[in-house]
């Protein structure tokens, strides 16, 4: 420390050089983390997959929607304004890839206009980054919306971008606030002008120089980064460097006031507060890193606290030095004595309390603290809109769709399905309508939209019962066919049998009546196999034989055809009455023929059904799913449109659209995301479709995966903090038993302000849940911070029992000591989180409300009434399994 008050100079000069030199050369944080995006997924991630297939697909569009509530029922004026809008944005450019028009068909306008006629959606398919759609978005606003309508535009990427957009703003916010609220603070608790610039200056360098380096790291190295980092950078180098520095200068005056030179008090500062401030800041950097060992991405992005820590620690050691040694007495200017280290009266009797009756201590911090623990349910929300609140355009948005279509129409689960070969086919679609038939049966699922069920309908004529009606019927109207066509050759046999009396006498008259008895008489026959032909369709349904009976009588009726006509011909030569009768027979000959035809059409009919039943034989997928997709009904023009829309990557891929009951946001929408998964799996297992990837999508699903991997990363993150920490400790403090006891009053305490937080917002205020990720950032800060404080008070019990005082005694002056100092850092602190309160970003705010309640749940009650009691209750057995050391004088 000598050494660095000597060179001073030469050390801050460099100091302030390299932090211009960084700042002004590293990228921008803020874009870095605008780029990262909000929501940051494992590539293995189910949501993260989806997007992965689609995107390889060429299929990654996403949707925004204009949303037009209106005051009334859709009139021809909104029809013609809302044609006009979509017209205009048909011209635009990429990344506008498609614009559904409400009133394009029947079937659009059901999916698009509200039941009430009183909403309006017009869907913009996209394709293009988060920065692109958020211009285009301001593009459509000014060029393309009318400004005496009220119309939202709203999608997953622009609410993001708002969400981006708040943490931003919040940031600023949250910088000034907290510059100010902490030179006030240490203004009062120094009572001086100039010694609050020592902090605020120290602080600055730090932050500044750690952002830069961050920065730099990201572009390097993939250093992860979010929207939390820069906020908690801010908010965790101001507070707990303003703590430290506070603990620094604190000690410093105290060994003024012993009466060492300025030299000899700011190395006996460094070699006491100093260590204390070591220990600490290892600590809280070991907290830090573990993050590291997060698979979350935002998660681990707060790791870039761990580099503010070393850099802080840096300064610390060189910056204040610097102040210190320069300024001298002078740093505490006007004031004489500062009253940051004189005793603490209330830590006095709080010693007296819990250093005489630890019992009682113990059970007063019971009774705060427990009863708040039995409320805890561990409610989490998923809702990004709550973080940015109801005056976002996006959110008017969203709630216009939930309150004209239903919370789930307006961001559906998308369930892919993607192989490496054809799945478009007449043998695999019945397989994807069972599986819609299945996920539309769960609770939660408002319906499913898919290549089967396009408008979200059920196709009945692809399903094998009502196949079997249309044939029943066919068969039904066949009979009735043959019906006619026998009461019209009955009627041709009698009146053959007429004119065959009426001819005159001559051998080639009889000849003739002869052969017009003969076809008469085959008439007869016919009529009778067509009526055992009808009887049998309505008994036996032996469709192929009955298509047989009516291939050889319609050889014979062509006979009699033929027959008929000559014998027309030939009676026609023998007169005038005889050529009348000719012309009759003629007229019966071409009567014969259109029953002939008749006849025909109706073999043709039942031979179309008689392949279709073959079919349907030979198909393996009927008695699986119900279903019968006859041949080249795939290439029919009418499903191009279904096959465009539901179909991905060469027809190697489909897409499903789940539509949910509850707002998509919800805890409820993320149990029935896991319900669609395990009924997925359970509908394509021993199906064509088994060996295909699935993936799931939309925000549901997001929140789903979510929730997977927030609750995983926390266990796995707390239990190597915990240990971390306790390791650490063990090594400085050379015991096992303080360690424990630190890091279990931090735990009840995190558990304690939690509650309190979930009893604020959940039960009070009513959202869904605390913030998904809100409980791993609040025991995060609380616990690395907050082990600050306990190392402070424990590390001054060790000096003093180095300097022979006994275990009651030596906690007893360190208290009194450390009291002030504590209580000043912890409100200090806990103001520097109270900053993020006017952010705006309800996760920020959540998190602040568990630390503060923490910091000052831990500075007022927990620290100074268990921890003394507990070590006092272990006597000198609190350095277990090592011995303490003593000076020797």
């Amino acid at each position: 420390m000598r050494q660095i008050i000597k060179w001073r100079w030469p050390i801050v000069i460099v100091l302030l050089i390299a932090t211009v030199g960084l700042f002004l050369a590293a990228p921008n944080l803020s874009k870095q983390a605008e780029d990262a995006g909000a929501i940051q997924l494992a590539s293995d991630a189910d949501s993260q997959r989806a997007a992965d297939i689609l995107q390889a697909a060429g299929a990654s569009e996403e949707t925004i929607s204009l949303v037009i509530p209106l005051k009334d029922k859709i009139s021809a004026s909104d029809r013609t304004d809302i044609g006009q809008i979509v017209t205009d944005l048909e011209k635009l450019d990429k990344p506008v890839t498609g614009v559904l028009n409400p009133f394009e068909s029947e079937e659009t306008e059901g999916q698009l206009v509200s039941k009430d006629k009183k909403t309006v959606l017009v869907p913009i398919t996209v394709d293009g980054s988060q920065e692109e759609i958020t211009a285009l978005a301001e593009k459509i606003r000014a060029d393309v919306l009318p400004n005496d309508r009220t119309i939202y535009l709203t999608g997953e990427s622009l609410i993001n971008a708002d969400v981006n957009k708040s943490s931003q703003e919040g940031l600023k916010r949250t910088e000034l606030i907290t510059v100010g609220l902490i030179f006030g603070l240490l203004l009062i608790v120094f009572r001086s002008i100039v010694t609050p610039f020592v902090p605020l200056l120290a602080v600055g360098v730090t932050y500044l120089m750690s952002q830069s380096f961050v920065a730099f790291f990201v572009d390097w190295f993939g250093f992860p980064v979010s929207n939390f980092t820069q906020i908690f950078l801010v908010a965790i180098l101001f507070g707990i460097g303003t703590d430290y520095c506070i603990l620094l200068l604190s000690r410093y005056k105290e060994e003024l006031t012993a009466g060492h030179d300025v030299e000899t008090a700011i190395v006996n500062t460094y070699k006491t507060a100093g260590r204390t401030l070591l220990i600490s800041g290892i600590a809280v950097l070991v907290g830090f890193s573990a993050i590291g060992f997060a698979d979350f991405p935002i998660f681990k992005s707060s790791v870039a606290v761990a580099v503010g820590i070393a850099v802080l620690l840096l300064v610390l050691f060189t910056l204040v030095p610097f102040f210190m040694a320069t300024l001298k007495e002078k740093l505490f200017w006007p004031s004489k004595s500062a009253a940051s280290h004189r005793d603490s009266k209330l830590w006095s009797r709080y010693g007296g309390l819990s250093i005489r009756r630890p019992l009682l201590a113990m059970a007063i911090v019971a009774v705060i603290t427990v009863p708040t623990l039995f409320t805890y349910d561990d409610d989490l929300s998923f809702n990004t809109v709550d973080e940015i609140g109801e005056k976002y355009e996006t959110v008017k948005g969203l709630n216009a769709i939930s309150d004209g279509f239903g919370a789930g129409e307006s961001l559906p689960v998308n369930v892919i399905l993607k192989d490496d070969k054809d799945i478009v086919t007449e043998e695999t679609l019945p397989y994807a309508e069972q599986l819609s038939r299945e996920l539309v049966k769960l609770d939660g699922v408002k319906s499913v939209r898919s290549i089967s069920r396009p408008t979200g309908e059920v196709i009945p004529d692809l399903y094998v019962d009502r196949q079997l009606a249309q044939i029943a019927d066919g068969v039904k109207d066949a009979n009735t066919g043959l019906g006619e066509v026998g009461q019209g050759l009955e009627e041709v046999e009698k009146n053959l049998q007429s004119i065959s009396g009426q001819l005159p006498a001559g051998d080639e008259a009889t000849a003739g009546a002869t052969q017009l008895q003969q076809a008469a008489d085959g008439l007869g026959q016919i009529n009778q196999q067509l009526g055992a032909v009808g009887q049998g369709l309505q008994t036996t349904q032996n469709i192929p034989q009955a298509v047989g009976t009516l291939s050889a009588l319609s050889e014979q009726l062509t006979q009699i055809e033929t027959g008929i006509a000559q014998a027309a011909t030939g009676i026609e030569q023998q007169g005038a009455q005889a050529g009348q009768l000719g012309g009759g027979l003629t007229q019966l000959a071409d009567g014969v023929g259109s029953a002939n035809e008749g006849l025909q059409k109706i073999e043709d009919g039942l031979t179309d059904v008689a392949d279709i039943l073959t079919e349907m034989g030979d198909s393996k997928t009927i008695r699986g799913t119900g279903m019968f997709i006859p041949k080249e009904t795939l290439t029919n023009k009418e499903f191009e449109p279904v096959i465009e829309r539901y179909a991905i990557d060469d027809e190697t891929g489909l897409k499903f659209e789940v539509i949910l009951n509850d707002d998509p946001y919800s805890p409820k929408a993320i149990e029935t995301v896991a319900a669609i998964k395990k009924t997925t799996a359970s509908t394509l297992k021993d199906t064509p479709l088994e060996e295909a990837k699935v993936a799931y999508g939309g925000i549901s699903s997001i929140n789903s995966d979510l929730n997977d991997t927030s609750k995983a990363d926390f266990s796995r993150t707390v239990a190597i903090m915990i240990v971390s920490l306790f390791i650490v400790l063990a090594i400085m403090f050379r015991s096992f038993i303080m360690p424990l006891f630190m890091i279990g009053s931090l735990l009840l305490t995190y558990y304690t302000s939690v509650s309190i937080a979930e009893l604020i917002f959940v039960n009070g205020l009513g959202y869904d849940g605390i913030s998904w990720a809100v409980p791993f950032f609040g025991f995060v800060m609380l616990v690395a911070l907050g082990i600050d404080y306990s190392i402070f008070l424990l590390d001054r019990f060790r000096e003093e029992t180095i300097n022979g005082l006994e275990t009651k005694e030596a906690m007893y002056i360190s208290m009194k000591k450390m009291g002030s100092v504590i209580i000043t850092a912890a409100i200090i602190l806990a103001g520097t989180f109270g900053a993020m309160m006017p952010s705006g970003v309800l996760s920020l705010v959540q998190i602040a409300t568990i630390v503060i309640t923490g910091l000052l749940l831990y500075g007022l009650i927990v620290l100074p009434l268990l921890i003394p009691a507990i070590t006092v209750s272990f006597g000198s057995g609190v350095w277990w399994p090592f011995r303490q050391k003593e000076n020797k004088k």
